[in-house]
């Protein structure tokens, strides 16, 4: 069971994240999104934008590290191996583009049990070199109780 103890702790911020070019190219290829934005500096300056634009769930790649702290923190009882990601949110100030260099800090908002399951919701305050705020993301990680299986079955 996840340590509720942990609701209310914030983590230090990542080291900082350069948002490259290429990195945006593979996300929107690996998403899907057939954005000119997202590929082609031309049509996202065309467009408006310094450089190509992140889809709106890039937000993630940066999200990841700071998650990376919560995982390790052996205080907070989450055993990774029990994880399923139930719910994810950003809220946008700005887009993310290329050439973004991103800090992240983490806060755990939420601790809550639910059937045996426990429920973190983790909110990353993700902004750029000037501490401008950029987008938060907001994840909800359910850690399945020691007695099921990745779909909730009983072992």
């Amino acid at each position: 069971m996840v340590n509720p103890e942990i609701q209310g702790r914030t983590y230090p911020s990542t080291a900082p994240y350069l948002v490259g070019r290429e990195k945006v190219r593979e996300f929107a290829r690996a998403v899907l999104s057939e954005a000119p934005i997202h590929v082609d500096p031309e049509a996202a300056r065309a467009a408006g934008y310094a450089d190509v634009v992140a889809p709106p769930t890039f937000p993630v790649v940066v999200q990841e590290a700071t998650l990376a702290q919560l995982l390790a923190d052996a205080e907070a009882g989450v055993d990774f191996t029990r994880v399923v990601h139930g719910d994810q949110r950003f809220t946008y100030s700005r887009p993310v583009f290329a050439g973004d260099e991103l800090t992240a800090t983490l806060t755990i908002t939420a601790v809550k049990q639910l059937g045996g399951h426990s429920m973190v919701t983790a909110s990353s305050e993700i902004a750029d070199v000037a501490g401008d705020h950029v987008v938060t993301a907001v994840s909800t990680l359910v850690v399945r109780a020691e007695d099921t299986d990745a779909e909730g079955n009983d072992a």
